[in-house]
C-alpha cells in the first residue's frame, strides 16, 4: 500500500461497501497507536486501585474514562470506513483527533485518583472537534449523504456541549455528587443514540470486512496491553523476590489465558456476517464495549496477580482473583452476545459460555486455600477447555 496521500485534495464521497481488498490504512494504524497510550493509562490506574485494595472504587472511573476512549475510537473507525479520502485535510483532521487522545490519556491519573475530569474532557473535546469537522466536510462534498452527515455533526456537537456543561456544573459545585453519575449515564445514552438518529434517513456506506478488521486490530492492541502488565508484574515481583513457582505459574497462566481468548475471538471472521446482516451492526459494534473493557481490565488483574507473588499487597487473594475472573467471564459472555446476531449459528455454544463463566466465577472462592496462582491457572484452563471444545464441535 502506498504511503503517499492520494492527493492534496480529494473530493469526499461515500466509499463502496463492496470495495475489493479493503484493509486498514497506515493512518488508521498510526491512529490506533495513540489509543495504546490511553488504554495503558487507564489500565495502570485500575491496577493501582486493585493493588491498594480499592478495586471496586477504581472500577467506576475506569469504566467512565474507557467509555470516552472506546467511543472516540469507534466513531472515527466507522467514519473512516465510509469517507476515508486520505488527502491532506483528512490526515490533518485525523492528527487533531490523535492529539485529543494524548491529552485525554494525560488526564487519566487525575480522573481516577481525584475525580478531576478536566483534562479528560478537554482531550475528548479536541477529538470531537476533529470528527465534527470531518462530518461537516462530508456534508459539503457528498450531497447524497448530506443530511446524515449534518445530523452526525449536530448530534455530536450537542452532546459535547452536555459534557462541557457537566464539567462546569461539577467544578462550580452546582451539580451535587449524587447527580454526577446519572448525568454521566444520560450523556452516554445520548452518545449512543446519535448514530441511530443520524442514519435513520440514509445509512452510511461502511465496509463490513474493513470494520471487522479494524475491531480485530483493536482487540489485538488490547491483548498486547494485557501482556505488558503481566511483564510489569513479573518485573515488580522480581524486585523483592527470586523466581519462584507461584511467579512462573501466574505469568505462564496469564499468557495461556490471553492466547485462548485471542483464539476464541478470531475463530470466525465477522466480515461476512456483518455484510449479510448490516441491520445488526449496532448490537455488534456497541457490544464490543464489553469485550474491549474486559480485556483492558483483565490486563490490570493479571498484573496484580503476578506482582503479588513477590511481595504483599493490600488487596486480599479473593479480590485479586476476582480482578482476573470477572473480566474473563465478561469477555466470554460479551463475545457470545455480539457474534450470535450476525452468524447463522454461534460458534461458541451457549452451554460452554454458561458453564465456563460459572466455573470461572466460583473458582476464586478457593483462593484463600489454594492461592492466587492456582486460581489463575484454573481460569486459564477453563478458557483453554472452552476453546478446545469449540474447535472440536465447530462445523466446517
Amino acid at each position: 500500500m502506498p504511503t503517499a496521500t492520494k492527493g492534496i485534495r480529494v473530493r469526499m464521497r461515500a466509499r463502496p461497501i463492496d470495495e475489493p481488498h479493503r484493509v486498514s490504512s497506515q493512518l488508521e494504524l498510526l491512529f490506533d497507536l495513540t489509543f495504546v497510550v490511553a488504554v495503558a493509562a487507564v489500565t495502570t490506574q485500575l491496577a493501582h486501585s486493585i493493588a491498594d485494595g480499592h478495586g471496586l472504587t477504581g472500577l467506576l472511573p475506569f469504566l467512565q474514562v474507557f467509555f470516552a476512549v472506546w467511543w472516540a475510537w469507534m466513531n472515527f473507525t466507522w467514519f473512516a470506513s465510509s469517507y476515508d479520502t486520505d488527502d491532506v485535510a483528512y490526515r490533518l483532521l485525523t492528527m487533531v483527533q490523535m492529539a485529543g487522545v494524548l491529552v485525554l490519556a494525560a488526564g487519566v491519573p487525575a480522573a481516577a485518583g481525584h475525580a478531576d475530569y478536566r483534562a479528560v474532557t478537554l482531550g475528548y473535546f479536541i477529538m470531537r472537534v476533529g470528527l465534527v469537522s470531518q462530518w461537516l466536510r462530508a456534508a459539503v462534498e457528498d450531497p447524497a449523504g448530506r443530511r446524515t452527515a449534518l445530523r452526525y455533526a449536530t448530534g455530536i456537537t450537542l452532546v459535547q456541549a452536555g459534557w462541557i456543561l457537566r464539567l462546569v456544573l461539577s467544578a462550580t459545585g452546582t451539580l451535587p455528587s449524587s447527580a454526577q453519575l446519572p448525568f454521566f449515564i444520560g450523556l452516554d445514552v445520548l452518545e449512543l443514540m446519535v448514530p441511530r438518529w443520524a442514519e435513520r434517513i440514509t445509512a452510511t456506506s461502511w465496509h463490513p470486512h474493513h470494520i471487522a478488521e479494524r475491531y480485530g486490530l483493536f482487540t489485538i492492541i488490547l491483548l498486547g496491553e494485557s501482556l505488558l502488565p503481566v511483564s510489569d508484574g513479573v518485573a515488580g515481583a522480581l524486585e523483592t523476590a527470586e523466581i519462584n513457582g507461584r511467579l512462573v505459574v501466574s505469568a505462564l497462566s496469564g499468557l495461556v489465558l490471553l492466547f485462548a481468548i485471542w483464539w476464541l475471538y478470531f475463530l470466525v471472521p465477522a466480515g461476512a456476517g456483518l455484510g449479510e446482516r448490516r441491520h445488526r451492526s449496532y448490537r455488534w459494534g456497541y457490544g464490543h464495549y464489553g469485550i474491549f473493557a474486559a480485556l483492558a481490565a483483565l490486563g490490570a488483574g493479571l498484573k496484580i496477580a503476578v506482582e503479588q507473588t513477590g511481595h504483599e499487597l493490600n488487596a486480599s487473594p479473593l479480590a485479586i482473583c476476582y480482578a482476573v475472573a470477572i473480566p474473563a467471564a465478561v469477555f466470554l459472555t460479551s463475545l457470545w452476545l455480539v457474534h450470535a446476531p450476525i452468524v447463522a449459528e454461534p460458534v461458541v455454544k451457549p452451554a460452554a459460555v454458561l458453564g465456563g463463566t460459572g466455573v470461572i466465577l466460583v473458582v476464586p472462592l478457593a483462593a484463600p486455600r489454594i492461592g492466587v496462582a492456582t486460581v489463575v491457572a484454573a481460569i486459564a484452563a477453563v478458557n483453554v477447555l472452552i476453546t478446545a471444545i469449540t474447535i472440536a464441535t465447530r462445523k466446517r
